[in-house]
């Protein structure tokens, strides 16, 4: 797990139903997130919220690649008349969600929404969940900085929040690599414990977890609920009919954004960045080209046992009561 601290999220359902109109934010943040239905247009340009400066979002499926989510961000003073004028546009037929980012305090001015739209764009090329509809990136940092370091507090919490609405394009890839991981808030560490036994400490808690198949090598870690395959690890270039779409799009979308590159002196593919997925089967398919169980293909590098045998001596520690055998977590 990441060092990140516990959040309250604050969702309020407009229309009563679970998929239409709703406000969504973060206890003791600034900002403000209004996620509607394109059906529910009018009801939209109707809410005080899009007549004030912000950016937003355009979420659809695209229409090239099956089962691909398409984004297009944009930013204005009156965001309404932006969302409005889109609705008109016959290029941009996609969209199917709107996505309205504002704040409480009407602190966001012009310059403020045009770095949040650029950083936003940057965010969703780089972690290659979605494809982008912008034609361009108007790149722009003009802000002092001061104004920056709040501005990317705010991105911040916007990536915890907009993957509660399902906008998951935004997430950030947990960072694995490196001499050090994150440090997991679950682990207590003692003061004069060495560097060495810390860092035993949080290979306990994130194994890293190896695939050998076909002649292919993959290493990969579970963070925060997602299985990160490592950078380097390799994957076959060809696909079976058995895979499944969602996986079959996800790789197309890594391979243009160059994070699945042919590799060298072979005729597979290698992952050139760190790449999350949603669970250990999503990451063995991407991996094999092919419908595999990632819960039995993984294994624990140091244990030598399958991701679910790994899992289920967690959860039976877990379910041990106090004094059975396993420490009781120190406060």
């Amino acid at each position: 797990m990441s060092n990140l601290a516990g959040r309250t999220i604050k969702l309020f359902l407009v229309d009563g139903v679970p998929d239409g109109m709703r406000t969504a934010e973060i206890m003791s943040w600034t900002g403000h997130v209004l996620f509607a239905p394109r059906a529910s247009i009018a009801a939209l340009l109707a809410r005080p919220e899009v007549k004030k400066t912000g950016a937003y979002l355009l979420i659809g499926p695209d229409p090239q690649v099956a089962d691909q989510t398409m984004v297009y961000v944009g930013e204005g003073d009156n965001v309404g008349v932006r969302i409005s004028s889109h609705n008109k546009d016959p290029d941009k037929e996609f969209w199917e969600h709107a996505c309205v980012i504002t704040s409480k305090d009407l602190n966001l001015t012009k310059a403020h929404v045009r770095y949040l739209e650029s950083r936003l764009i940057k965010i969703i090329d780089r972690e290659g969940r979605a494809s982008l509809a912008n034609k361009s990136d108007p790149d722009f940092d003009l802000l002092p900085e001061s104004d920056l370091a709040d501005m990317d507090d705010f991105i911040a919490r916007l990536q915890i929040l907009l993957p509660v609405l399902g906008a998951d394009f935004v997430r950030p890839t947990p960072q694995v690599r490196g001499s050090k991981r994150v440090k997991p808030s679950t682990i207590s560490t003692s003061e004069g414990e060495t560097e060495g036994l810390q860092l035993q400490k949080l290979e306990l808690a994130n194994p890293e977890f190896r695939m050998s198949a076909g002649g292919l090598q993959a290493r990969a870690v579970e963070v925060d609920g997602q299985m990160i395959v490592l950078a380097g690890s390799d994957a076959r270039t060809e696909e079976a009919p058995s895979l499944a779409s969602n996986v079959r799009a996800y790789r197309e979308q890594l391979r243009r954004a160059g994070k699945l590159v042919p590799a060298e002196g072979t005729a597979n593919l290698r992952f050139s960045e760190d790449v999350a997925f949603t669970s250990p089967s999503a990451a063995a398919q991407a991996v094999m080209g092919t419908s595999r169980n990632g819960r039995t293909d993984w294994i624990n590098a140091t244990t030598n046992e399958t991701y679910a045998a790994w899992q289920e001596r967690q959860v039976a520690k877990a379910e041990a009561p106090i004094g059975d055998g396993v420490p009781e977590r120190q406060q």
